[in-house]
């Protein structure tokens, strides 16, 4: 992992033949004697024209058609130096993309997902990783899908989504009606005689019934929503299971990074202007904020610096480039764009 922040810029555009041939059925995946059921996976995520996007490749045989999976590696102990060296290795070979930030999110023991050698356990370790890239670096060619065609109910930069109100508040509701009582045995093991109730998880997840909408619950709505049979509605890009929670895991994690570490200026140029500064944290957030405000609070941390250069090809008048202030690192523990992640649902 990186805290501070690098130049996380990419080479190359094209996608390994390897990688195609592997997606496409026509050879199996290396395997290996030695090899682990560890699986590592990367959600490597850019801005482009204000989306938040990651990178996905085609899954291979035997998976649903339609689906698109995380880049991902098996870790063979002969062949990688480390658990990081491994994701980085197989992000360059499957893209050719060279990662510059990247941190470990969580560990899990999945079943029935990636592809197993022979005789192997279904049972496996999977890594997640968070990754960043700024656009410049990001190869256009790539299968880059919008973090919010995967997770529409994320975004609220127009206003609350349209699939909240109309599909998913109706069906949690519903859901919710369904009481303790009736809810089945092996759910009640599951929770627990402490656990919340319902509409107390509701409430909580999703702002309803007086709650706050908290940004930063990405994992939590995606669990509740799988629970309530309600994961796939309004997807526009449907994603294998664990590789979804991944990508929820790597955006809450994201969320809560950027008000306390600068990692937003690693989905940057060097040089910005503060509008671009603004859009880049919106599309990761979700919500839309207001320019003043954003503009007081970057400002008066002592977030960015002033270059003497202005950009004249605005459509308006020319605006004022700035660059990432590195000394606020020393200055400050948690520097920040520490915008309040809690708005009225």
């Amino acid at each position: 992992m990186h805290d501070d922040i690098g130049n996380s810029t990419g080479h190359g555009s094209q996608m390994s033949s390897r990688w195609e041939q592997e997606a496409a059925g026509r050879i199996e995946p290396r395997q290996s004697a030695d090899q682990l059921p560890v699986e590592l996976t990367a959600a490597v995520i850019t801005v482009q024209a204000d989306q938040p996007m990651v990178l996905t490749r085609p899954l291979g045989r035997g998976q649903l058609s339609g689906e698109a999976a995380l880049p991902s590696e098996h870790y063979r102990p002969s062949e990688h130096d480390g658990l990081e060296a491994a994701m980085r290795s197989r992000v360059v070979a499957q893209t050719g993309l060279t990662l510059g930030y990247l941190e470990q999110l969580s560990t899990a023991c999945d079943r029935d997902a990636g592809t197993s050698s022979a005789g192997a356990s279904d049972c496996h370790l999977s890594i997640g990783y968070l990754a960043l890239m700024r656009a410049e670096g990001a190869a256009k060619a790539l299968p880059w899908v919008s973090c919010y065609d995967i997770l529409p109910w994320e975004d609220w930069r127009s206003g609350r989504p349209e699939i909240l109100t109309d599909v998913i508040t109706p069906g949690l509701l519903a859901w919710a009606e369904k009481t303790e009582a009736c809810a089945s045995s092996a759910e009640q093991q599951q929770l627990g005689r402490s656990a919340l109730s319902r509409p107390d998880r509701l409430r909580m997840c999703f702002g309803l019934d007086g709650g706050r909408w908290d940004d930063e619950r990405v994992v939590d709505r995606l669990d509740l929503l799988e629970e309530a049979g309600l994961g796939q509605v309004g997807v526009g890009h449907r994603m294998r299971g664990d590789h979804r929670r991944i990508l929820a895991t790597a955006l809450a994690r994201l969320r809560a990074k950027i008000r306390n570490r600068p990692v937003v200026f690693e989905l940057l140029p060097p040089i910005f202007t503060l509008f671009e500064l603004q859009k880049t944290v919106e599309a990761i957030l979700g919500p839309h904020l207001h320019k003043q405000n954003f503009r007081r609070l970057v400002e008066g941390t002592g977030l960015v610096e002033p270059t003497d250069e202005v950009r004249t090809h605005t459509g308006g008048r020319p605006a004022k480039l700035f660059r990432f202030r590195r000394e606020v690192m020393l200055e400050r523990p948690a520097p920040g764009v520490g915008v309040k992640s809690g708005r009225a649902a």
